[in-house]
């Protein structure tokens, strides 16, 4: 039998969320097939209510996302500001994200949703790995750089 708290946390779930954590999310490119993207950001966990900020050395185009924690489901939206100089142009792109934490609490899987750059819905997974929960300035210079593509 399962017992889940709603607004709380899951049994078995190590609680805080905040720290140093890899995401990776991909897309499809209509040109350019299937694209990962990945950052460090780092999460700050405020009651329910997470905000999550990349960090600027992990990729050209910063993301966003503002979650709010009902037990193991993190709901809410995302926003990407991509490279003036890349591909996108410096394009500004949001949507919606929902991400499941496993019992460890050291992993979150889910979906994004949003549209693309012919303004078609899209969709696809989106994964947080945890790093750590050292946000001093020293661990964020560790992780202010490109993390390594892993598998989605």
């Amino acid at each position: 039998m399962s017992v889940q708290v709603l607004g709380g946390q899951q049994p078995g779930n190590t609680g805080e969320l905040s720290g140093v954590w890899r995401s990776q999310y991909s897309y499809i490119s209509t040109r350019r097939g299937e694209i990962s993207r990945h950052h460090y950001v780092v999460v700050r966990e405020i009651g329910n209510r997470l905000h999550c900020e990349s960090l600027p050395g992990s990729n050209d185009s910063p993301i966003f996302l503002d979650l709010t924690r009902d037990g193991p489901a993190l709901t809410g939206t995302w926003t990407e500001r991509t490279a003036a100089e890349g591909y996108y142009k410096g394009a500004v792109y949001h949507g919606a994200v929902q991400l499941l934490v496993d019992p460890t609490g050291r992993r979150a899987e889910g979906k994004w949703v949003g549209f693309d750059k012919s303004s078609t819905v899209d969709s696809g997974p989106w994964t947080l790995t945890y790093e750590t929960p050292d946000t001093s300035r020293r661990a964020l210079m560790r992780f202010n750089r490109p993390p390594r593509a892993e598998a989605v």
